[in-house]
């Protein structure tokens, strides 16, 4: 029979709570005091992806999020376990293998290299084991046959299923009543006693990837890999299992289920749960599960719809990682509370990068400054030496409250959007430092700098429990990113130049053709620099070239039509004036 929420005795073993950190946990449906199984330590279970397909953005939200909870807790001072498995034997996977006539485990080791790819280009770098369901046989079975041993669970033409009448407190997680549950009906119905019955495993079909068991051949059913690989390298209770909203039920209800049976102990001290990834508000969610054939009941959950199409996200992660950038979208995933929906965009992962372009014109300001690079600051890496000495210093005094405000927010059930309002905070709090204490003028006091460096480095401290400016960016576009500078450099000389000789037509026709792209141009003492820029920018760039370059032809200002084309061949661009206009081609 398993637990309800932990008793009295279960509390009397956990640690002392933290001063002030809260998690949300949906067993009991409130903010609670965060405590641990074991002092100093956390272990963490995220689950992870059925490695049948590419991933797509989906599949990032709870990685990213789970990052940045792993990053706060052992800044915190615990020691952190973060497990996230990876399900690489399942219906889809065997579906796959068929339609492309190569072996299941080919489909998921391709497969896990693409996910593994991408969560590194998300920054997701502090997982401390990925186990497979395939390298876990023994002690899935082991789990099965306990089970079994124990009457929670029978044997039924070489099928197990978990007998959820056994369980009364079975439906605590999601507040179902077995009376209110279906099963799935067809073929395996009549081999069940109770409808929402849910198989534990599967007995094996004419040239299916199979295992042997004390019932025949025959492989896991999904719910019972996540409960074997958590016990085997979290132990039977652990701290914190996450996962996204359409879980609950039934694969978190079944865990909970077959985990506290087979141990007559809580599985998990608090369930936290990840809102989902949607396109819109009365879209699915993105690369939303299909109702599997063993889990007894719909898997449908929180009105989750149909999946979004390709087009619109699901699927393709590489190449949008490629065109936006991976701390972009990391940026956009973490700027919502993670217990909410995120609604998903492009436009709106572009809005999170003119949030992060201002950090970035920042962090260069510090550069000129300094002649430092942010990225090599040495910043706290723990909440006690982060604290802020600020002594009667305005600057460091407001920065510290803006610390204590960011700390807050993430103890309040790690509320990464209300933190990162206080990073812009003190972003706006240096930027105005800089401008008052003149740092970008001869003549700068040695002490302000110091301050202007205190307030960068506890700006990076903040930063990088999010996970963010941990190193410079990878633009995106690849191959394409030195053309767009050196063709922009190009257009800031141009522009320059008309500035000087009072050619305001060809000033303003720059500043025109390049406000649609998205850029921004910032004049400094030591120059121009520029920011921003869209996906098309390199295209729309080299059009704007071509125009000036029209325009003095036209006006016989061969000079600058002769600077355009003689610069553009130095960096291997090539134009070509035919009858429809004027193309361009890279050598």
């Amino acid at each position: 029979m398993s637990t309800s929420t932990l008793t009295q005795s279960d509390m009397a073993t956990l640690s002392e709570p933290h001063p002030s950190l809260q998690i949300y946990n949906t067993l009991s449906k409130k903010k609670e005091p965060f405590r641990t199984v074991a002092a100093g330590k956390v272990g963490i279970y995220l689950c992870g992806p059925t490695v049948y397909d590419k991933a797509h953005i989906g599949h990032m939200v709870g990685p990213v999020i789970f990052d940045c909870i792993t990053r706060y807790l052992t800044y915190c001072g615990y020691d952190v376990n973060w497990v996230v498995n990876i399900t690489d034997v399942d219906d889809k996977l065997i579906n796959k293998a068929n339609e492309r006539g190569i072996s299941m485990l080919e489909v998921a080791a391709e497969n896990i290299q693409d996910y593994e790819e991408n969560l590194a280009a998300l920054g997701v770098d502090q997982i401390s084991h990925f186990p497979r369901a395939t390298d876990c046989m023994d002690e899935i079975i082991g789990f099965v046959a306990s089970l079994v041993e124990q009457g929670f669970a029978y044997e039924s033409a070489g099928d197990v299923y978990f007998e959820v009448g056994k369980d009364n407190q079975y439906g605590k997680l999601s507040n179902r009543s077995v009376d209110s549950m279906q099963g799935e009906g067809g073929g395996t119905a009549e081999r069940k006693r109770g409808l929402a019955d849910f198989a534990l495993w599967k007995s094996a079909k004419p040239e299916e990837p199979s295992w042997g068991s004390p019932w025949g051949k025959g492989r896991p059913g999904w719910h019972i890999e996540c409960s074997a690989m958590s016990k085997k390298l979290l132990g039977e209770t652990f701290d914190i299992h996450g996962g996204g909203l359409d879980l609950v039920f039934p694969h978190h209800e079944n865990e909970i289920a077959q985990s506290e049976c087979c141990h007559s102990a809580p599985m998990v001290t608090y369930w936290a749960h990840n809102g989902l990834l949607r396109s819109d508000p009365s879209a699915g969610k993105i690369g939303g599960r299909a109702e599997r054939a063993d889990d007894g009941a719909s898997a449908s959950a929180d009105g989750a719809g149909g999946k979004m199409s390709r087009s619109k996200g699901a699927g393709g992660l590489a190449e949008l990682i490629a065109k936006q950038g991976g701390e972009r979208i990391r940026f956009f995933l973490l700027r919502t509370h993670y217990r909410s929906t995120v609604l998903f965009s492009e436009p709106a992962i572009e809005e999170a990068g003119t949030g992060l372009d201002g950090f970035y014109r920042l962090f260069k300001r510090y550069t000129r400054v300094t002649g430092k690079d942010f990225y090599d600051l040495k910043a706290a890496t723990t909440r006690e030496a982060g604290a802020i000495d600020a002594g009667d210093d305005d600057a460091l005094q407001a920065a510290a409250a803006c610390r204590d405000k960011f700390l807050a927010a993430m103890d309040d059930d790690f509320n990464t959007g209300g933190a990162i309002g206080e990073l812009f905070e003190l972003a706006k709090i240096t930027n105005k430092f800089c401008d008052d204490a003149g740092l970008e003028t001869d003549g700068k006091d040695g002490s302000d700098i110091a301050r202007f460096e205190q307030l960068l480095t506890t700006l990076k401290e903040l930063a990088s429990i999010l996970g963010i400016f941990t190193q410079p960016p990878k633009q995106a576009g690849g191959a394409d990113d030195e053309l767009l500078g050196q063709a922009m450099q190009l257009v800031i000389d141009l522009r320059a130049e008309a500035r000087a000789n009072k050619n305001f037509a060809t000033a303003d026709a720059i500043r025109d053709g390049i406000g649609p792209l998205g850029i921004v141009l910032e004049d400094r003492a030591g120059g121009t620099e520029w920011t921003g820029g869209e996906d098309d920018t390199l295209d729309g760039l080299m059009q704007l070239l071509i125009d000036l370059r029209q325009t003095a032809r036209a006006n016989k200002d061969f000079a600058t039509s002769d600077t355009i084309r003689d610069r553009l061949t130095e960096i291997g661009v090539t134009l070509e004036d035919r009858a429809g206009g004027t193309e361009w081609r890279k050598d």
